[in-house]
């Protein structure tokens, strides 16, 4: 390789973190030159792809694995709720600026969907009543509604309580600030402001190599896997949005802050019914208790999902294992990413977890037809023909060390930067796509201290919430909330 294009930034991975990074990028500084790689051949195929995701709008609405009960019967905790709302609304000033500015050109994306939480059983009654105490006089929370009345809640979703045994202790929470985004569209939506913009899109190229120069920039190696030609560029910036594959990266690239990282590969399935009487009934995402044992990301929803304009019902999902850090990943991902930087994290995961590992040889133990009775516990009158199993997307957990337990699995994501900024990666899952705006705030932050400082003002504009709280001003988060809500078109 001989004197490489040198440019601003490259973006490894096509997904929405790569196209919010970019963006603003873009924004703050239109004269970067940024290209980006994507090793399948179009954007948002992987995790952002609409029907790899649930869709939800995360804002710990529903989400119970946000606030868990208190051991002593107290009211639970809302303090990781009102942060993971918080976030989510800096997202939806972000693209409510967007949207205002034409760069993403419609608000199809995203859709009103009310967000419900629903239990059965005298405990988790009792359980939901205490965490509708917590949430109703939170301001990013007004409007929830709790109910154990069977009449008001099949008033609100109508397939959870039709058929259901008379007597049975049921609750429910309702609001109606809940949303279904296709994250897809959005983020494809960006990467076609961005090429029209002056950004390179490179599609069907992996990289291959990452090699830190003296001089602190990076020197990329791409495949075209169309006909196997080799690209170098040559970059100050180097950002690894790539998903399950950011791991293999980073460990590629050989920072010291990626050492002793691993990730936990799970997979799902969903069940999907386009049954129009069906969808006409249940417009909400009803999300519930996880089995024990169970990723977050696992918890069982019954869904309203509008994808391409069209509507249809969700539910699931149901964890599959394999070793791919990726749904077009291989099956070597897992053992390759081994190092003997993680490998205690690895093995004390593995033995800290037998109620994960029980619960994803359960789930891979079910067929179809035992899949299909845990949907009856949300649409007791569900019939199998309506409803077709398809595979969702593959996620990847974040393991990293621990100095007591020697290694944890955490659940969200982790933000991975060089000492000098020059490289940063992203690991982990939900709420993921939900909190893209945050998440790359960070990065931001991170990998360009100095000019942050100065962007803090024009970041304000794109963000009005930016640098404050929300849920501390009542005024400010019914304003926010309001506005963003008249530019989506959420009514």
């Amino acid at each position: 390789m001989s004197n490489p294009k040198v440019i601003d930034v490259v973006l490894i991975g096509g997904g929405i973190m790569s196209a919010t990074l970019a963006t603003f990028l873009k924004l703050l500084n239109p004269k970067l030159e940024i290209q980006i790689f994507e090793r399948l051949e179009a954007t948002a195929l992987e995790s952002s792809f609409a029907w790899n995701n649930a869709g939800t709008g995360h804002a710990a609405l529903c989400e119970l694995n946000y606030m868990p009960d208190s051991k002593d019967g107290s009211l639970p905790s809302a303090t990781k709720a009102i942060e993971i709302n918080e976030q989510f609304q800096l997202s939806r000033q972000f693209w409510s600026y967007l949207v205002e500015q034409g760069i993403l050109k419609n608000s199809d994306f995203i859709n009103a969907t009310p967000h419900m939480t629903f239990v059965h059983g005298a405990k988790n009654v009792d359980y939901l009543s205490r965490r509708f105490e917590a949430l109703k006089n939170q301001p990013l929370f007004a409007g929830m509604q709790f109910s154990t009345d069977s009449k008001v809640i099949g008033h609100w979703a109508p397939l959870l309580t039709a058929g259901r045994k008379p007597g049975e202790p049921i609750a429910a929470t309702r609001i109606e600030s809940g949303t279904d985004v296709d994250f897809g569209s959005i983020t494809n939506q960006l990467f076609d402001w961005l090429t029209e913009n002056g950004a390179k899109l490179h599609t069907s190229h992996e990289v291959k190599g990452l090699e830190r120069n003296d001089d602190g920039s990076w020197n990329i190696t791409a495949q075209n896997l169309r006909n196997t030609r080799m690209h170098f560029v040559n970059a100050k910036f180097v950002f690894v949005g790539a998903g399950g594959w950011a791991l293999k990266l980073l460990q590629k690239s050989g920072i010291e802050e990626a050492k002793g990282y691993g990730t936990f590969p799970v997979g799902g399935q969903w069940l999907r019914t386009d049954n129009p009487a069906l969808v006409k009934q249940h417009q909400a995402k009803v999300y519930s208790q996880a089995s024990v044992g169970a990723p977050p990301m696992s918890v069982p929803h019954l869904d309203t999902r509008v994808v391409d304009g069209k509507t249809s019902l969700l539910f699931g999902p149901y964890a599959t294992a394999n070793p791919k850090f990726l749904k077009n990943g291989s099956l070597l991902d897992l053992p390759a990413s081994l190092r003997p930087s993680n490998l205690i994290p690895y093995i004390a995961v593995g033995l800290s977890n037998f109620g994960l590992i029980k619960y994803l040889v359960g789930e891979l133990l079910k067929s179809k037809s035992k899949k299909f009775e845990s949907l009856l516990e949300f649409v007791p009158n569900a019939k199998a023909k309506d409803w077709q199993l398809l595979d969702a997307g593959q996620r990847a957990q974040v393991i990293k060390k621990d100095a007591v337990k020697g290694g944890v699995l955490q659940f969200g994501t982790e933000v991975i930067t060089s000492a000098d900024g020059s490289i940063s990666g992203l690991l982990g899952a939900s709420p993921g796509a939900s909190t893209a705006v945050h998440v790359m705030l960070q990065v931001l932050e991170r990998s360009f201290p100095k000019e942050f400082k100065k962007w803090s003002k024009e970041l304000k504009t794109f963000i009005p919430s930016f640098g404050t709280k929300l849920n501390a001003d009542p005024t400010k988060a019914a304003e926010s909330l309001a506005s963003t809500a008249k530019v989506l078109g959420i009514k």
